[in-house]
């Protein structure tokens, strides 16, 4: 068992080799598959994490608060094992127990916590900037790799959405401020109207997220921008 010292502050490296979060996220996968959700495991995990930690580097902010974002990101989705809804609050509780357990201190908890609390756009907010960087992150991850149904027959809209999406980039420019998700979509299977139709809630939390970063968020599809 990893547990961080006051020298050796915990890392998503150890959060990554804990049993218990790689059991939570293995099965989170695995029980939103059958209900027919896109993917919200492993990959998802190491994708948001990487693009967190990402967002506040890119920002100039202090090493350890970029892998704060890290670990926020990588476990976001741990009570998707639970249940999907309300799964933002009841992972920052069962975050806060792994956490204590390895030892992180409780100032740092509070900012994994509460951004993990906060990334579900229908009732987060971009509280810190830990929690700015996961909600841009989270919601960035749109490509056809998340759809976990085969059957292009029986897809619906969040499968034809993230299935049409063949590449998507979070994009983020110091200088001139402003935080951009460049996606590229195949108009062929989903026209840029049913992507509207399911993020426009979050591209309006990830406006409100790049704000809070003191930048301005900006959306373009296939070259074209929107936001």
């Amino acid at each position: 068992m990893s547990v961080a010292t006051i020298e050796q502050p915990l890392t998503i490296a150890q959060i990554k080799a804990d049993h218990e979060v790689y059991v939570y996220l293995t099965r989170s996968t695995e029980y939103l598959s059958r209900l027919g959700f896109t993917e919200h495991g492993l990959r998802h995990a190491g994708i948001v994490s990487a693009l967190a930690y990402k967002v506040l580097q890119e920002l100039a902010y202090p090493e350890r608060d970029c892998e704060l974002a890290a670990i926020a990101g990588y476990i976001h989705d741990i009570a998707n094992m639970i249940n999907r809804y309300n799964h933002g609050v009841s992972g920052a509780i069962m975050v806060f127990s792994i956490l204590t357990r390895m030892g992180m201190p409780p100032e740092e908890v509070a900012l994994v916590i509460s951004a993990i609390g906060n990334h579900e756009e229908e009732r987060g907010n971009a509280v810190n900037h830990v929690a700015s960087a996961l909600i841009l992150a989270d919601k960035s991850d749109v490509h056809r790799s998340r759809v976990t149904n085969r059957d292009f027959a029986k897809f619906e809209i969040h499968d034809r959405v993230n299935y049409a999406a063949e590449s998507s980039k979070l994009l983020v420019d110091k200088a001139s401020r402003k935080i951009t998700l460049a996606v590229t979509i195949d108009t062929t299977i989903c026209p840029v109207m049913e992507y509207f139709e399911i993020f426009l809630l979050r591209m309006v939390m990830c406006r409100r997220a790049a704000e809070f970063l003191d930048c301005q968020f900006k959306l373009v599809i296939n070259d074209y921008e929107l936001l």
